[in-house]
């Protein structure tokens, strides 16, 4: 949980300077989150909340651990179940996970650490379960392409309601939104084709359960787009928890919160901020009206929000050593 602003009683002018910027301060959610304690767990790179299991989360290792999502109970950070997939190949990079229509869980191997270099990349799909155990389930794999060239990506998106799926590539300047066709061929190539610009370097994103919002993170901060079949119109910077690497994002399945990970041993899972949507997604954040350079300088999508929250914390503590020390020279 982000700490609040002391309220400095008898320091009149000085409080009200600080209460003035905490108002530009966006709230957060009094959902603390969790750590994901399973050892095996080193690299979470993608997250989905359950639709049949309440307070469950979907992850699964970056690279090539192998064909395994894990299923974490976010009430005590252990893992309820390990699901292998069969009637795929072994993995590559799997970098996303996402849940489409009629509870069917999407996982995209479509890393390329080699900056782009392999010609097709994989998604497979299999039905979550209803029963939380260990066990093996066979998937149905696709075989993807880019209509312009091969690419490195790590955000994939399937919308709610039509179940399209959606992939957004990752550059430093900013990427792409690729659209897949409207149903996947498990016979043929599934080519993907470009449809927006992403304005930073997209390590995972996620609509919101009414399909209304597409959420985009990168490592250190990410941006809220308002969804219009298929068209995307910025809304506003997302304020993103500072958890290291970040490599994933997830709604929860009201829509209510962002959820947002990061990769490493004990890794956390905590809730952010986001502009206001339609279809009651939350509004506990900023305006929704910065346009894309006003994330900062490192051009990495980071939050303006937390700079001033920065800002205002040191303001703060600046005002209330004052105050201390006037009070000692009374």
């Amino acid at each position: 949980m982000r700490p609040s602003l002391p309220f400095l009683a008898g320091a009149a002018g000085a409080a009200g300077a600080v209460l003035l910027l905490t108002s530009a301060v966006p709230a957060v959610a009094d959902d603390e989150g969790f750590t994901i304690k399973d050892p095996r767990i080193t690299e979470s790179s993608g997250l989905a909340a359950s639709r049949l299991h309440p307070g469950v989360y979907w992850t699964h290792n970056d690279s090539d651990d192998g064909a395994f999502l894990y299923a974490v109970d976010s009430r005590t950070g252990e893992t309820v179940a390990t699901i292998t997939l069969t009637g795929v190949g072994r993995p590559r990079d799997v970098e996303a996970i996402s849940i489409g229509p009629g509870n069917q869980l999407y996982v995209g191997d479509i890393g390329d650490n080699l900056g782009g270099s392999w010609d097709f990349v994989w998604i497979y799909r299999l039905p979550e379960p209803k029963q939380l155990k260990d066990r093996t389930i066979r998937a149905t794999q696709y075989v993807v392409k880019y209509e312009d060239g091969p690419r490195d990506a790590e955000a994939l998106m399937v919308h709610p309601k039509t179940g399209r799926v959606y992939i957004a590539d990752k550059k430093e300047e900013g990427g792409s939104l690729y659209e897949g066709p409207a149903e996947l061929s498990p016979s043929g190539t599934n080519v993907f084709k470009r449809v927006a610009a992403i304005d930073i370097q997209a390590t995972d994103g996620a609509f919101s359960p009414d399909g209304a919002q597409l959420a985009v993170r990168a490592y250190f901060g990410g941006t809220a787009y308002a969804w219009n079949n298929g068209k995307i119109k910025e809304q506003g910077r997302l304020s993103v928890p500072s958890l290291g690497q970040g490599e994933s994002l997830t709604y929860t399945t009201d829509g209510s919160e962002l959820m947002f990970g990061n990769e490493g041993a004990n890794s956390t899972v905590e809730p952010g901020g986001f502009p206001a949507a339609s279809g009651g997604s939350n509004s506990a954040s900023n305006d929704g009206g910065s346009a894309a350079g006003e994330a900062g300088e490192s051009g990495d999508g980071s939050s303006v929000d937390y700079k001033l929250g920065a800002l205002v914390l040191a303001l703060g503590l600046t005002v209330v050593l004052g105050f201390k020390r006037l009070l000692r020279r009374g």
